[in-house]
């Protein structure tokens, strides 16, 4: 995905500044390794190995995610904004009722009843605060972008993030969601399985903020959409098997053994 085309709303002024200001905090912004604590089957402190090797230890494990799933990018895009405080699987049953009523598409959430939209995704939970997200990104594809989603995909990375971050309902981890997964910039989604796990492994602290986290992780793998995509869903199914909030299964998990050899 080219970065080269900036949205016609934007100045050359404007996109210089924020151009700047992102390579700045990029530059300044701390390796986040503050607190290393981890279950008890860490021996000690030591070296970090590369997170590349973190990847392929996944990889080599659980193989290709293929994620995020989704027909269109802007199936994706419903699917990252109605995940927000739920499963996975609440999301499908969510996302299936919309497919079963034809809306999606942008037009057709914006025309839809917000009593309605409420009704179809309430599965997700939290149904009336997302039927009204949903109505919002679509009002903001319409207007900033011409309802069109490749315009908006070609906007460059820092633009696009600050302008989503913008819209109603839209924090980092969704806005990442969607630059990632719907439309391929690279960027890297902390949700709370990559923060466990990085700050289980020492890159990370629990306090940690998530912007910190993101330019760590951003920084090994500088540019690399796919390597960006394929890590954080490694990561996801690494917390969901292994890596739990309580009695984690390190002696298990793919990782284990650098919490093993104290590094």
């Amino acid at each position: 995905m080219t970065d080269a085309v900036a949205s016609p709303e934007i100045g050359r002024q404007e996109l210089t500044k924020l151009a700047v200001e992102g390579f700045q905090r990029a530059a300044i912004a701390p390796l986040v390794r503050g607190n290393r604590s981890a279950p008890s089957v860490r021996a000690s402190t030591g070296s970090f190995p590369p997170l590349d090797e973190y990847y392929n230890a996944l990889f080599t494990h659980f193989g290709p995610q293929r994620w995020w799933p989704g027909q269109t990018s802007f199936e994706i895009i419903v699917g990252a904004i109605l995940t927000q405080n739920t499963s996975w699987t609440n999301v499908e049953k969510a996302i299936a009722n919309l497919h079963a009523a034809k809306l999606l598409s942008p037009p057709a959430i914006e025309k839809v009843s917000l009593r309605k939209l409420e009704r179809l995704v309430r599965p997700s939970g939290y149904f009336r605060q997302k039927a009204r997200k949903l109505k919002a990104f679509c009002a903001f594809l319409r207007t900033e972008f011409r309802g069109s989603l490749k315009r908006m995909f070609a906007t460059p990375t820092i633009v696009l993030r600050q302008r989503l971050l913008g819209v109603f309902g839209i924090g980092p981890e969704t806005a990442d969601s969607i630059l990632l997964y719907a439309a391929g910039h690279p960027v890297f989604v902390v949700d709370a399985y990559a923060k466990r796990m990085l700050a289980r492994h020492g890159w990370a602290d629990e306090k940690s903020k998530y912007e910190d986290i993101r330019w760590t992780v951003e920084r090994q793998f500088p540019g690399n959409t796919r390597r960006f995509n394929e890590l954080h869903a490694l990561i996801v199914s690494t917390g969901k098997q292994f890596c739990r909030r309580s009695e984690p299964l390190c002696g298990q998990c793919p990782l284990g053994r650098y919490l093993e050899e104290g590094r």
